[in-house]
């Protein structure tokens, strides 16, 4: 940036943040790219753009590269849901049952493997809210640590082009048990795919198309969706997995990628491609109650509710998760109505403020929102899997080392 210091932020101490990835991740040839934007009261002041979108092409990573951003889709698919919620059409506290009738006899594993399990009856129903929170007491197939997760895994559930729909997906679902009773434990799961199958189903239409009409439109994401269009191909990063010495093997081929066709199954928990500026505009609404540039999407009250932690008893995620999940160190970390939300941060050990919420995808991409110093944060690259380096905690210190005026001593900031 021109200026020394802009929205509080010292200019100097942003331009670490491309060092940082440069001489740590990229020129070691331990990430493939990395890009970063940081704004302040939805003003981008510092953009960070290093490394190749196509190592194996030697194609330089542009600042409207599309990404894979995994379960950065569940908050966008869970802000979906809650303008339903304002409309009257859907309660938080709605038994699922009441919009998924054939879960009726849902029961809880207690023994056995697919397809003879035993089960027991929950200790009480799951409610729309589990599903937001990750308290349903569905799972994931990559757990890989119970019988559950087993039959997810042999079903082949998760699949975005595999055998089911959305409504198939769901069907397919309701033939297992839970891995616990409905509020007992917090476990990343496929509950976000439901949601999107609540929004699907009480809007009539097919989830990507109400994402597109109630989201992606009005904050005009023009380049966010279930599958990569014809005119964004030549924009698609590729994909890789990291290897054992620190290396990088591709995983998905941007000329060959299953994402250039539509899936077979809407992800409202991971099927979203994006870019880093789509993605801010969305942060962007986020921080700003619920609106950007005129276009009102939540109300301030709603992503006031959406932000805070509503594990029960008020606890964070050390006590309550079972998960075998890499998307946030969890000490003083609670979840709310689609992502983390940070409510104890000197137990974070890391930079933040109280309330400040945030979510990150499978290949290592994050986003965070801090409504205290009203800043966005967008990181993005295509590494698998997002344990492989503490890069989203290096990120925090980096930015937060260059806020130099923090609110509290703004008066009437």
């Amino acid at each position: 940036m021109s200026k020394t210091r802009s929205h509080g932020f010292s200019s100097e101490r942003l331009a670490r943040i491309d060092r940082f990835l440069t001489e740590k991740y990229i020129d070691p040839g331990r990430m493939p790219c990395a890009q970063v934007l940081v704004a302040r009261k939805g003003e981008v002041i510092h953009q960070s753009v290093v490394g190749l979108r196509d190592v194996e092409r030697g194609v330089k990573l542009t600042d409207d590269t599309v990404f894979r951003i995994y379960s950065m889709t569940k908050p966008v698919t869970s802000v979906a849901l809650m303008t339903l919620v304002e409309e009257g059409l859907i309660a938080l506290d709605d038994p699922v049952t009441k919009h998924i009738p054939a879960w009726k006899d849902l029961g809880v594993f207690a023994a056995g493997v697919e397809p003879a399990f035993l089960t027991t009856p929950p200790a009480r129903p799951m409610q729309v809210v589990d599903l937001l929170r990750h308290t349903s007491g569905l799972t994931y197939g990559f757990q890989n640590r119970t019988n559950v997760d087993a039959a997810y895994r042999k079903l082949k559930l998760e699949e975005f082009n595999g055998g089911h729909d959305l409504a198939g997906f769901v069907e397919a679902l309701g033939k297992l048990p839970l891995d616990f009773s409905p509020g007992e434990a917090w476990n990343y799961s496929v509950a976000t795919d439901v949601v999107g199958y609540l929004v699907q189903k009480i809007a009539g239409k097919p989830l990507g198309e109400v994402l597109h009409e109630r989201i992606f439109k009005p904050l005009k994401m023009i380049d966010t969706g279930f599958f990569v269009r014809a005119d964004q191909r030549s924009r698609l990063g590729a994909c890789y997995n990291a290897t054992p010495k620190g290396g990088l093997k591709l995983q998905d081929d941007p000329q060959t990628s299953t994402y250039l066709k539509p899936p077979s199954l809407e992800s409202g928990g991971g099927g979203l491609v994006s870019t880093a500026a789509d993605y801010m505009r969305f942060a962007n609404m986020l921080v700003n109650g619920g609106e950007l540039d005129g276009a009102r999407i939540l109300s301030p009250m709603t992503v006031r509710l959406m932000a805070s932690n509503h594990l029960p008893g008020g606890k964070d995620l050390t006590e309550l998760s079972r998960s075998l999940f890499s998307e946030s160190t969890n000490a003083g970390v609670g979840f709310g109505l689609g992502f983390a939300v940070v409510f104890d941060p000197p137990k974070t050990l890391v930079p933040c403020s109280q309330g400040e919420f945030y979510w990150g995808g499978a290949a290592s991409t994050a986003f965070w929102v801090d409504p205290v110093e009203q800043v966005t944060v967008v990181f993005m690259t295509q590494l698998l899997p997002s344990s492989t380096y503490p890069i989203r905690r290096e990120l925090r210190t980096l930015v937060y080392s260059a806020l130099m005026e923090t609110r509290s001593q703004r008066p009437g900031a």
